[in-house]
């Protein structure tokens, strides 16, 4: 708080007479013998007085600086302050409706203050020609002086960093608020901008000329001028579309006088309306729009009178401010409507209210005040104490000598260290080409050195800030890291072979399958594993097939297939997150991260997950609404449960609430809905509890669901937006019961954090009063197939240890009762329903899914799900019954304790979503899989190009009689564009290191037949469309040229990825072997799982181990005396090749045996090393040919 009289002792020694210079219009007469105390600050109302509820009257008088003029008043927009600034540039704030004095301060030694506005962060001060910012406790923030000849009278807030200012001059200048610039000026048609407001369609200028002009929003051009009054113009305030101005009005010869007619003009016709007479003599003028829109007319005199602009005003309506003879010199009203304040030309502030219990703003923040004085309540020192610290002592501050902490300048400037000298011998030898210097290194240091020593504090720093490559496998840095190492993000870590040589199994030893982290929006990979281990979802999903080409559900039942096939090898989600960035509702939730938001750690990913969680949802029970007939895929039979006209997701998830409004004139309205999820709502802590109460997590679970809370909301008895109570119930209990936690801000982590406590110490008491029990060790991790061990009937003590951090339950009671509503209460593990509670409709709900997300600054935070895994998920995969709580964290899963999955230390993992589950709610579901994928998706097909023509059809599709069989031969081929670079970097070493590989697109799939009479020609040869942008179409490798892609101008047969997916789907399912080159890579790139011995790699093949991998075309060349790829690779010269090449595999390994077919891959390298594995030109003079000519092994090739 500031010491207002140590400021200025001059201040309260004005003289009652004003100089009539300050301002034309006071009569210094009137001030004349008028005394004021000036001790007395406040004048409160005598307690006699009644308030009457809507009427205004005096609260209190406050005296500021006696004698000295209030020239601004203003009440502050976010705290419960009063300001006033008087004629010498003086400010103060009083506190509340007692008006307590909060902080005073000098704005400016001379000139008067004009305008105050109140922002979030300070108050800005407007004077003559400068405008400063200070803090409400008076520490100047910035300090702006105006040009030269300025005269300013008023400014405008236009948005939180810029305003407006106006005055005498042509122009109204623009400032940006952040650098404290002028960003541009506005000039104007009519000087002398005086007064200015602001509505949602223009700015409004009051000129000293009487004129009142409307300026555009953004350009500030004048739209429209209305001409008020003929003299000059005192004020004018906007309300709807109505615009009420005040003002003076020439009377020839003998000047100005105070015109009595309300200018009043409708804002829609932009012209008059019948002006409106009032009985004083107005200089200011207000819109208090509280029950109406009532017009406040106030009078330098001190007389107010209250009318409608459209009406008559009425004498009664006129009450007088107690002014002592004083003169009004400002005036304003509060946000909530219920306060006046006036300044008059006598130093006093006078606040009227409508109502005792006054609010200046209906929702203000807390006021921070300052500390009460600690000097005589000092600690007792001991002389004696040896290490009792000086600094306690408060000694006096003197001029004479220099503070301990003044560092003299030479100690304190900044001394970069300089950059070692180059070698004479670098610049001597250099030659520059531009400003580029080349030179040969001199050899003079090792490799990597500098010539200066690099302390150990730095080196230290710079391992703190490598972020490693691998979080897993790495010594522990207790020091660091407070996230256990399982919780920190994981990332692939690549080599010249990509992926192929990356220990996968050493983060999974599980035969679940992961996901990989490095695609685009792949922050959601923990809630499809969620979503996975439902079973009714799964089953739903791979039940489903539609026609349209990003269908989410469709997606997630190809990848669920994916996920059902893999033996613990990673999956990625590369085709769902493709569909999924092209569904609009998700860009504009925000859902879709851009990919500096993800590499930075910028993104909110507690929030953006339960977002995400919401939308899937909907989206899921949208999508699977569909009906059997045109919906279904090209006549395929559409899934028994999506044929119902109900979805799954909505029996599953959902849930019909009621939601009651109760407007405050009674009219209640009820509305049901579905709802697919809840969000917990935490309760209000009062500012001044410091101390954060103790809530169950059922009760608070309960109130969330059951929602009551207050709202503005549009009534249509009322026919106007009315505070209504808004109530939601529901009717009846879902399956899954899904919750946001919406722990956001540091107050919900403080709330959670003060909870887990709380349950802590419970449990200590409860440990400390029970005789204590034996807690069995736990597996640390389950084995593979061969080390399996049964658990069945394997019990875990839960000690009190195991509550730390623990406030939800890992079960719950619900039930929905008639007299009661709905009840919610936590079920103690191993304690089952009473017959009562089961007649009653009690249901159990087991806990199975929390999603955390993890606060990890080095990484920036990633998302984890600790998902229970039920029985047919381990019978499925391990052959085994029973359940396990996992940690999934990316393609990172391991087995942990179920008290570990309830922990959340908020100060690293956050809780987002949690799943309850009613117990034994599968039998209502139909739980098994029909493959909706059949033979109908080879049929032919229109191309999506326009410009394709039979006659340029590549491929002849199959026909009936030629439907393959389980192990037939297929040769496939793949050919791929890119849609994101690589990003990789360049160690000190000259190694690369790959960060993140290059994002490919399927571009065009081959499959050629592999038996029959038509044995080698292709019946799928499609070309994928893409929606998204190719950075490189790779043409010489992939053959797929700029355009071929476009389905305007294609003249190749074009499809969407979807189509051919089914296709390859289909050929998967009936058990086909495919044949090709590098199968693994087109495989991964397509997003399809395919069982081992289902391909047939010739890659493989013709590969002895620790040796490279051999090219199709030299294998070609070499085998089969074929020249391909010589320009540019085609698909199905490639498809055929690799299908000829596994016919002569089997021809040398079946007739000479595995050894003649080892000598023959030794002659094979030994070639490929002497031609440097380039095919030769077969037409060049040295005689080099295949072997198939030059008879290499003549053994072997006579078979």
């Amino acid at each position: 708080m500031m010491n207002f009289e140590g400021l200025d002792p001059g201040l309260g020694e004005y003289t009652p007479g004003l100089d009539s210079s300050m301002d034309p219009r006071l009569d210094p007469a009137l001030l004349q013998g008028v005394e004021l105390d000036p001790d007395a600050l406040a004048v409160p109302v005598s307690e006699s007085m009644h308030i009457v509820e809507g009427m205004y009257s005096e609260l209190h008088s406050v005296a500021a600086e006696v004698g000295i003029p209030v020239t601004a008043t203003h009440f502050d927009l976010q705290e419960e302050l009063l300001w006033m600034g008087n004629h010498r540039g003086h400010a103060s704030s009083f506190f509340g409706p007692t008006m307590g004095r909060y902080s005073s301060f000098q704005v400016h030694m001379t000139d008067d203050i004009r305008h105050i506005q109140s922002m979030d962060t300070g108050v800005l001060f407007l004077t003559k020609n400068n405008l400063k910012c200070l803090t409400r406790g008076g520490l100047i923030m910035f300090d702006y002086t105006t040009e030269e000849g300025a005269d300013m009278h008023s400014l405008i807030l236009t948005d939180n960093n810029t305003l407006l200012m106006g005055g005498l001059q042509n122009y109204v200048a623009e400032l940006d608020l952040t650098t404290v610039q002028e960003t541009q000026k506005f000039t104007v048609e009519v000087p002398g901008v005086a007064i200015m407001r602001q509505s949602n369609r223009f700015f409004f200028c009051g000129h000293t000329s009487g004129k009142v002009s409307l300026r555009d929003l953004r350009t500030f051009k004048m739209e429209h001028e209305f001409d008020a009054f003929s003299g000059s113009l005192s004020d004018f305030d906007i309300h709807g579309n109505l615009l009420a101005a005040c003002g003076f009005s020439s009377r020839g010869l003998n000047g100005l006088s105070c015109d009595r007619f309300l200018m009043v003009y409708d804002l829609r016709m932009m012209r008059a309306i019948t002006p409106l007479q009032v009985h004083v003599d107005p200089l200011f003028l207000r819109f208090i729009p509280t029950y109406t829109s009532r017009l406040a007319i106030i009078s330098q005199t001190g007389q107010c009178q209250f009318c409608e602009p459209t009406g008559l005003a009425n004498l009664a309506d006129i009450f007088h401010v107690n002014t002592v003879g004083q003169l009004l010199m400002s005036f304003d009203v509060s946000s909530s409507k219920q306060a006046l304040s006036f300044g008059d030309s006598g130093g006093c502030v006078h606040l009227w209210s409508s109502a005792p219990e006054v609010s200046f703003n209906s929702y203000s923040r807390e006021t921070e005040l300052a500390l009460p004085c600690l000097v005589d309540s000092l600690p007792q020192l001991e002389w004696n104490h040896e290490l009792m610290p000086l600094s306690l002592l408060p000694m006096p501050l003197t001029s004479t000598e220099p503070l301990l902490s003044d560092w003299p300048t030479s100690l304190i400037t900044p001394s970069p260290r300089r950059a070692p000298p180059v070698d004479p011998e670098i610049l001597r030898t250099m030659k520059t080409v531009g400003f580029i210097g080349y030179a040969p290194n001199p050899r003079t240091r090792p490799r990597n050195q500098v010539p200066y020593k690099i302390k150990d504090t730095e080196l230290e720093y710079d391992s703190y800030n490598q972020v490693p490559e691998s979080p897993i496998g790495r010594d522990e840095e207790p020091h660091l890291y407070m996230v256990p190492k399982k919780y920190r993000k994981v990332t692939i870590k690549y080599s010249k072979l990509g992926l192929e040589d990356f220990d996968f199994k050493h983060y999974n030893r599980t035969l679940f399958a992961g996901l990989e982290p490095h695609i685009p929006n792949a922050y959601c990979n923990c809630m499809i594993q969620v979503l996975y281990f439902l079973e009714p979802v799964r089953c739903l999903v791979q039940n489903h097939l539609c026609q349209k080409e990003f269908c989410l559900a469709c997606e997630l039942g190809f990848l669920f297939h994916m996920l059902d096939l893999s033996r613990g090898d990673p999956c990625q989600a590369s085709n769902f997150l493709r569909a999924f960035r092209t569904i609009p509702e998700a860009s504009a939730l925000g859902l879709i991260l851009a990919d500096s938001d993800e590499q930075t750690g910028k993104a909110r990913l507690g929030r953006l997950i339960q977002s995400w969680n919401r939308f899937i949802l909907a989206q899921l029970h949208q999508e699977t609404l569909e009906q059997e007939g045109p919906q279904a895929y090209r006549g395929a039979s559409s899934s028994t449960l999506g044929s119902s006209g109900e979805s799954v997701i909505g029996r599953l998830f959902g849930c019909e609430v009621e939601n009651s409004s109760l407007c405050r004139c009674g009219k209640e309205t009820v509305r049901s809905s579905l709802t697919l999820l809840f969000t917990i709502h935490y309760p209000e802590q009062s500012s001044l509890d410091k101390m954060i109460e103790e809530y169950d997590f059922a009760e608070i679970l309960k109130k969330s669901i059951c929602l009551e809370q207050s709202t503005q909301a549009w009534c249509d008895n009322c026919e106007k937006y009315q505070p209504t109570v808004q109530t939601r119930n529901i009717r009846c209990l879902p399956d899954v019961l899904v919750i946001n936690c919406e722990v956001n801000s540091a107050k919900e982590a403080e709330f959670w954090k003060a909870q887990t406590e709380y349950a802590y110490n419970k449990a200590l008491k409860k440990e400390a009063a029970e005789p204590p029990k034996p807690k069995e060790p736990l597996p640390t991790e389950w084995c593979l197939e061969e080390e399996l061990c049964s658990v069945e009937g394997l019990t875990f003590d839960t000690q009190a240890e195991d509550m730390r951090h623990v406030w939800i339950p890992l079960s719950l009671k619900m039930c929905i009762s008639k007299t009661q509503g709905l009840e919610v209460s936590s079920l103690s593990e191993g304690v089952e329903l009473t017959e009562s509670e089961e007649a009653e409709g009690m249901s159990v709900y087991d806990l199975v899914v929390i999603v955390s997300h993890i606060q990890d600054a080095r990484t920036g935070g990633n998302l984890v799900a600790h998902i229970k895994v039920g029985e047919t998920y381990h019978q499925r995969k391990e052959g085994v019954t029973h359940q396990q709580w996992y940690l999934f964290n990316d393609f990172l899963i391991e087995p942990i304790d179920k008290a570990e999955s309830a922990q959340f230390d908020v100060n690293w993992k956050v809780p987002a979503v949690l799943y309850y589950v009613k117990r034994n709610y599968h039998p209502k579901y139909d739980l098994r899989i029909k493959n909706p994928i059949n033979a109908s998706v080879l049929l032919t097909e229109a191309s999506l190009a326009r410009k394709q023509r039979k006659s340029h059809a590549t491929f002849i599709p199959l026909m009936v009689n030629e439907m393959l069989q389980a192990a037939d031969l297929v040769g496939l081929d793949a050919e791929f564009v890119t849609l994101n670079q690589e990003e990789a970097e360049l160690r000190s070493d000259g190694t690369k290191s790959t960060i993140k590989p290059s994002q490919m697109s399927v571009a065009r799939i081959t499959c050629v037949r592999g038996q029959g009479t038509n044995e080698g020609v292709p019946f799928i040869d499609d070309y994928i469309s893409t929606q998204e942008q190719v950075v490189d179409y790779l043409t010489q490798y992939s053959g797929i040229k700029p355009g071929d892609l476009d389905a305007k101008i294609s003249s190749k047969h074009l499809t969407t990825l979807k189509s051919t997916y089914l296709k390859l789907r289909f050929l998967i399912d009936t058990g086909v072997r495919f044949v090709g080159h590098g199968l693994q890579k087109d495989f991964r790139v397509i997003n399809l799982m395919v069982p081992k011995e289902q391909v047939i790699d010739t890659v493989y093949l013709f590969h002895m181990p620790r040796k490279r991998m051999i090219s199709l075309r030299f294998l070609a060349w070499y085998f089969l005396d074929l020249n391909i790829q010589s320009e540019t690779h085609d698909s199905i010269e490639d498809a055929r090749t690799a299908l000829q090449l596994y016919r002569k595999y089997l021809e040398l390994s079946h007739n000479g045996g595995q050894e003649e077919f080892r000598k023959v891959l030794k002659a094979l390298y030994e070639k490929g090393r002497k031609l440097d594995w380039k095919v030769p030109d077969i037409d060049s003079a040295d005689g080099q040919g295949s072997p198939k000519s030059t008879a290499v092994f003549p053994s072997v090739m006579g078979l």
